[in-house]
């Protein structure tokens, strides 16, 4: 269902919103929080689909704020979605023109439901300092997303300067993944000391500086960054150690990573691209501080060292591991996996069934044996 509220007001939408309430059902009872999704007019409707599959796992109402023209007259157009055009959420797009664009935080404040946290989410141009946007200032999380930016090494540097107990970006749900893995190789023998580490990745994905922030706070020891031309987020990351390597390398056309460690055959591991909605659900789940991502924005990622020249240099060096290597690997284990499941399939076949006429000359028999007994 959806309906449309050109030039009107907030007032009007909350009148509207308890009369849809009260004609459809209680809809709003299931809703844990309220998420505020900030963008131009060109990006709302995409934020909002990524919101709806979002919603699916944390139910809330959606308050979609589109900016739009700022001259002009002042203007509020409205649109209220509900069940199958809203996920599991309500959604209300409000599109706001002329003088109005300054004054969201106005206009949102009477749309929030009650007793409910509020999360603002700017899928795209996240401002300058997100606790200090008047829409930021009421959100217990903000998040934000600088891999949408054309260049963000200085966007996340401005972040991590104005960074405050809330904020977060879908940059780091994005390598989720990555450190459950590399935290789990690290909880096996030998239990060394990491001397060093190196994160391979593209060189537009701000991921990569997180990971490697991450890394570096977390242990203590020198992290570099090497760059890839290719676009596919983090590629591979090296941990050193002196009885060898730990290498987590995922193919840059593939989900699947493998994970070799000195001393013990390659392992392939399922490390799936995450889509937006999936990071922006993750960060929905939680509605208190992220210290470590705090802590690898703000402490690890400026002691970080960014090598020059290219990925391809850099695996002809062997200083990091080779990702067609990885996918050949990959593929063999793979194939080995497959012929073992094939070879276990083979011997736990049953046995065949015995003929249907077995039976009956087995029965014959026995007759037989008994009739002659009687004539004896």
């Amino acid at each position: 269902m959806i309906v449309d509220l050109p030039s009107t007001t907030t007032q009007a939408v909350s009148k509207r919103l308890v009369q849809l309430r009260q004609d459809v059902g209680a809809m709003a009872l299931s809703r844990v929080l309220t998420l505020v999704v900030v963008a131009d007019e060109d990006d709302i409707d995409e934020a909002v689909e990524v919101a709806n599959d979002a919603s699916h796992q944390h139910p809330c109402r959606i308050v979609a704020v589109a900016r739009g023209n700022r001259r002009g007259k002042a203007r509020l157009d409205a649109q209220i979605r509900l069940g199958g055009d809203a996920g599991a959420s309500e959604v209300v797009v409000l599109r706001l023109y002329g003088p109005l664009v300054a004054h969201a935080r106005s206009v949102v404040i009477p749309l929030l439901l009650p007793d409910s946290p509020v999360v603002t989410w700017w899928p795209k141009d996240p401002p300058k300092h997100p606790a200090g946007d008047p829409v930021g200032e009421i959100a217990q999380r903000r998040i934000t997303d600088v891999a949408t930016l054309p260049s963000y090494g200085s966007t996340l540097r401005r972040l991590a300067e104005a960074y405050t107990d809330g904020d977060t970006d879908l940059a780091w749900s994005r390598i989720t993944l990555w450190r459950g893995l590399l935290a789990a190789a690290l909880d096996r023998a030998p239990f060394e000391p990491i001397t060093g580490a190196v994160v391979t990745g593209a060189s537009d994905s701000p991921s990569v500086d997180l990971l490697a922030g991450w890394l570096q706070h977390r242990l203590r020891c020198p992290v570099s960054v090497v760059r890839s031309r290719s676009r596919t987020g983090v590629i591979s990351v090296r941990l050193e150690r002196r009885s060898g390597t730990i290498d987590l390398v995922r193919p840059q056309d593939g989900d699947t990573a493998t994970l070799e460690q000195t001393g013990e055959p390659p392992r392939a591991i399922a490390l799936a691209h995450r889509s937006d909605a999936e990071c922006l659900a993750d960060e929905l789940s939680r509605l208190d501080p992220d210290e470590v991502y705090g802590d690898a924005l703000t402490k690890g990622m400026s002691k970080i060292t960014r090598r020059r020249g290219r990925m391809s240099d850099a695996v002809a060096k062997g200083s990091v591991p080779s990702p067609s290597d990885s996918r050949k690997a990959a593929a063999r284990l793979e194939e080995e996996a497959a012929a073992t499941l094939a070879s276990a399939m083979i011997e736990a076949a049953p046995e065949p069934r015995k003929s249907s006429s077995e039976p009956r000359a087995v029965k014959k028999a026995a007759r037989r044996k008994l009739s002659q007994k009687g004539t004896r």
